[in-house]
């Protein structure tokens, strides 16, 4: 049978050109797709010519070379708003979807009661499951009171093939066209990180289903991009982190709760910065 040809997919690179290779010819025979754009972030790896390769030899293939580095969600707005396919899957460089990953997703949206935005099942190349593929909502005051509830890692529910979570990765997000503008798409705020998060909260204020498809399991070779800037990477997950919390709980908590969770946040970052500064100094990077 003919498969409707109606997905878009949109592909954010940065220094990614140990996997965009692998990642595009996977794209390009996958099930259902009808454009794919890559918004390359000013890559100086060679990524963009592997991109270009692929657009001279499939003419469903565009890509926007930004000369500066914007940050995931804008440039993921921008791969959205240069396509007009009607399901859009957004699919991080160093993710490999199988031939009916996204037409499979397709039919599981289409069998939903309402607008879904869905993941998949997560796993790196030795089969371990990513537990970013299902979160929480991140409680920072909770945070404060108990280590646990730093982890926001949802158990797999294996009885359902569409598991509904609070929150799905990133790293491949699949939704209707309508509701990814009906809320306005990612918010361009984040620089990276925290911004799945942010998009998963508001399409459930919106009324959409958001959940895993336990049934779809695709391989995410993580840290590929996040590698060749550690410290601008650390520095913007916090700073995202603390985005997040301004904007849909500070409110809820006094001032003294509010200062407490900045001071956790940054002493963590600040933490977390040290301990890769140490780790390029141990292997000469300073």
């Amino acid at each position: 049978m003919t498969q409707v040809a109606d997905i878009a997919v949109v592909v954010v690179t940065y220094q990614s050109a140990e996997t965009i290779e692998l990642c595009l010819q996977r794209l390009r025979a996958a099930e259902g797709v009808a454009q794919i754009r890559v918004v390359d972030n000013a890559s100086s790896d060679g990524t963009l010519e592997i991109v270009q390769r692929h657009a001279l030899a499939d003419t469903r293939l565009r890509f926007i070379a930004n000369p500066d580095n914007p940050g995931f969600g804008i440039a993921c707005n921008q791969g959205a708003d240069d396509s007009d396919s009607i399901w859009l899957a957004f699919v991080n460089p160093d993710c490999m979807v199988e031939v009916d990953t996204l037409a499979r997703l397709r039919a599981h949206a289409q069998g939903c009661a309402r607008e879904a935005l869905l993941g998949v099942d997560l796993v790196d190349e030795a089969g371990v499951r990513d537990g970013a593929a299902r979160r929480r909502d991140p409680d920072f005051a909770a945070m404060l009171r108990s280590a646990a509830a730093r982890k926001l890692d949802v158990p797999v529910d294996a009885t359902q093939a569409l598991q509904a979570v609070p929150a799905i990765s990133g790293a491949l997000m699949f939704a209707p066209r309508t509701l990814i503008e009906r809320i306005e798409g990612f918010d361009q705020g984040y620089r990276l990180h925290a911004e799945d998060l942010d998009l998963c909260r508001r399409a459930r204020e919106a009324g959409a289903f958001v959940a895993v498809a336990n049934d779809l399991r695709v391989v995410h070779v993580r840290g590929v991009s996040s590698r060749s800037r550690p410290l601008f990477v650390e520095w913007h997950k916090h700073r995202g982190l603390w985005r997040y919390f301004r904007k849909f709980d500070a409110r809820r908590h006094g001032l003294s709760t509010r200062a407490a969770v900045w001071m956790m946040i940054w002493a963590r970052c600040s933490l977390a910065l040290l301990k890769k500064m140490g780790r390029s100094f141990a292997r000469g990077g300073f």
